[in-house]
């Protein structure tokens, strides 16, 4: 009997090759445990609001404001001037209000306020004809995979420990993911031997590699990348011809004053001609990280750097299938174009976002110093990003009983990518910061119990790790 289109014999055997811990076995059943009651603390995902974080207040504040409500004699009561002028300010760039499709590449305007965003931060300038708006940095990176990858002799070179997006999206379209190892006992750094050697390795098999992700501040590592590690990042891109790829939804999450977020193209651009002419650079930032924590709203884009025109026609071509969303936009242009000393709602921003960046930076303190005060477990200090990342002795199953014992949803390192023989898990440092204490303890408790009876097990047995 033949098979139909959708039974599982018949499916793109790039689709069940597909794997995304993030959501995998772990969080499906703590979403089980949930509908039975059990308390249960998500920190599998970087999702702020979901643990408790408030929106920032001016952001949602534009939200409601659609035309009908503009025009409302009560509406300067409810919202303040600066936030109805906003609003008009975005409704002016719509044809028909956030329920009509924008370009192709997103609203002009936005795409405008995103590009002063970038000339202000990086002081170079910046086109908006050549930045994206897209659904969450997520869309715009499987836009540009999906251009990349031609087949499964195209390698990416993607950074060990990873963020599951890269393994997952490469092996949907096809492609070969070619892994360079980041060094645990360096702070998770990274070598141009160790990217040479993965690129001979990758050639070696047949495998031509096309491009390189960072991403900067880590997922899941937390490291920041220092301005001589990104000179020799964009050195090496050139003389292997490769598309960098910069993951930088973590930039505004930095936690040491000493190693700052520096973006990929400031750095390139510093170089000067004739490196910062020829390297193909795109770089993706977010609303759904930093202090905002808008993960559901979808906002995100790219900026294309040194891309031939008629890449960029294709890369039109693509985004137009599927085009981002009016809301996602919105916040959008709001994170890149804040309210500004002389705004009503100025002070308000200030201490909100101040509030929430100085609270994680305790948070990841409390974590970190949580680890490492745990039975045969390390952790290096989260410099950005979100995550911790502590290497462990507790086998990758304890993780589901560390869900049954405590409530609490982890995802193992394997999801993520580790050398062989070491074991990790990864967290959030999301939980509400009175909670903190608590959770680690909790976890604490667990870890070295479950270490007793591991090792006293193992000696009755003589197994080995």
């Amino acid at each position: 009997m033949s098979t139909k289109g959708l039974d599982y014999e018949s499916l793109n055997e790039n689709v069940k090759k597909t794997r995304y811990a993030v959501r995998g076995e772990l969080y499906l059943r703590a979403l089980e445990l949930q509908m039975q009651g059990k308390e249960i603390i998500l920190t599998n995902v970087g999702n702020p609001q979901a643990l408790g974080q408030k929106p920032i207040t001016f952001a949602r504040q534009e939200m409601p404001l659609s035309p009908f409500l503009m025009d409302d004699p009560y509406v300067g009561v409810l919202f303040p001037a600066d936030a109805i002028s906003r609003a008009k300010h975005y409704l002016s760039m719509t044809s028909g209000g956030l329920g009509s499709y924008s370009d192709v590449g997103g609203l002009p305007g936005i795409r405008k306020e995103v590009a002063e965003f970038i000339v202000k931060r990086d002081g170079y300038p910046s086109d908006p004809e050549l930045i994206y708006l897209t659904d969450g940095a997520s869309k715009g990176v499987m836009q540009i995979l999906q251009t990349i990858i031609r087949g499964q002799s195209d390698g990416i070179l993607v950074p060990i420990p990873q963020h599951p997006l890269y393994s997952a999206a490469i092996s949907l379209y096809g492609g070969s993911l070619v892994p360079y190892y980041l060094e645990e006992t360096a702070n998770w750094g990274l070598s141009i031997e160790n990217l040479l050697q993965s690129v001979a390795e990758a050639h070696s098999k047949g495998i031509n590699v096309r491009a390189m992700v960072i991403i900067n501040p880590g997922n899941p590592t937390g490291q920041c990348l220092s301005e001589s590690c990104l000179k020799e990042i964009l050195q090496f891109c050139n003389q292997e011809n490769l598309v960098l790829l910069g993951d930088e939804v973590y930039q505004q999450n930095v936690y040491q004053e000493e190693h700052p977020f520096i973006s990929a193209k400031k750095v390139l651009m510093d170089m000067g001609p004739p490196i910062s002419k020829q390297v193909q650079l795109v770089s993706f930032h977010s609303v759904s990280k930093g202090f905002w924590g808008e993960c559901g709203q979808r906002g995100g884009y790219f900026e294309m750097t040194n891309i031939p025109p008629q890449t960029v026609d294709e890369i039109y071509k693509i985004a137009s299938i599927s085009l981002s969303n009016g809301c996602g936009q919105i916040i959008l242009g709001i994170m890149v174009n804040p309210p500004k000393p002389a705004d009503i709602s100025y002070e308000r921003f200030l201490r909100e976002s101040n509030s929430i960046l100085g609270s994680l930076r305790k948070r990841a303190q409390i974590t970190t110093n949580g680890f490492n005060s745990c039975r045969n477990m390390v952790c290096n200090f989260t410099e950005g990003a979100m995550y911790s990342f502590p290497q462990t002795r507790l086998p990758p199953k304890a993780c589901l009983k560390l869900l049954e014992a405590t409530g609490i949803c982890t995802v193992p390192g394997s999801g993520f990518g580790q050398k062989d023989g070491v074991f990790h898990l990864r967290t959030t440092i999301l939980p509400a910061e009175e909670d903190m204490h608590a959770i680690m303890a909790s976890f604490k408790k667990f870890n070295d119990q479950f270490m007793e009876q591991y090792e006293d097990a193992k000696a009755i047995t003589g197994c080995q790790d």
